[in-house]
């Protein structure tokens, strides 16, 4: 690693991308971006630098995109293994995401399961174009969709069910990385419907930071009950100075 990533890492606020992602925050609740084309600039990046059909690259540029030019709100390389690590132990065919981004953990979801057919809700439109280019740059076109809209919009899963065939006990994975208000809400959602069985895994990012306290304490409640799951500590994206956790959930049923 590179003297200046390394201190990237360690003082990320020193960082122009960080400090106009922080006052961009408003922005990034309404339209699911940070508001200076870092997106857009990001799929950009992918296409121009990773070989078209290369996942392992287009990991790696987004890595790069994010340590060297502007930092992203996706899942990260440091988490990213606890991603991979968990999408094995599932060895899903089916795998679902909330939240696509760039596409980054779409990324890496297709790559621990290469047999997996892996779904994306994504609300803004325009991280669903990013994230399909991207995919498509690394040949997952065939294997990797994004549905525009969200899990409580009446109309998203009714999709997944009518024009995708998801039916009772369909999940094997699901990772949670979207609004994280939400994340209890949306799980409960995807249980209602009895997509999941006993076995599916759910991981669920940030869950320290900013923190998704509601989910965490259903998860504690439920520990042992319809619930098993695992606390890691670990820190937010491309940088060590805030602490994170990411929940490995296994349902019971």
């Amino acid at each position: 690693m590179s003297l200046g990533r390394a201190l990237r890492q360690k003082f990320p606020f020193l960082r122009y991308s960080v400090l106009r992602g922080a006052f961009g925050g408003r922005d990034a609740i309404r339209t699911g971006q940070m508001g200076d084309g870092r997106e857009e600039a990001t799929a950009q990046y992918v296409i121009a630098t990773a070989p078209a059909g290369d996942v392992d690259a287009a990991i790696n540029a987004i890595d790069n995109f994010a340590y060297d030019k502007s930092i992203l709100m996706n899942v990260g390389d440091e988490k990213g293994l606890l991603l991979d690590t968990a999408v094995k132990r599932a060895n899903p065919k089916l795998a679902l995401e909330l939240g696509a981004y760039c596409g980054y953990s779409g990324l890496r979801i297709a790559r621990a399961a290469p047999g997996a057919s892996v779904f994306s809700i994504e609300k803004s439109a325009a991280n669903a174009s990013v994230a399909r280019r991207v995919w498509a740059h690394a040949g997952l076109a065939d294997r990797v969709t994004c549905i525009n809209g969200t899990v409580g919009d009446g109309t998203t899963l009714e999709v997944l069910a009518e024009e995708y065939g998801f039916t009772e006990g369909c999940l094997d994975f699901v990772f949670l990385d979207h609004w994280k208000d939400v994340y209890l809400d949306d799980l409960q959602r995807l249980v209602d419907r009895g997509w999941l069985h006993p076995g599916t895994i759910v991981v669920a990012d940030n869950v320290g930071f900013p923190g998704a306290p509601k989910y965490r304490a259903y998860m504690k409640e439920q520990l042992g009950k319809r619930w098993q799951t695992i606390e890691h500590e670990t820190h937010v994206e491309y940088q060590t100075l805030l602490k994170d956790l990411v929940l490995e959930s296994e349902f019971l049923g």
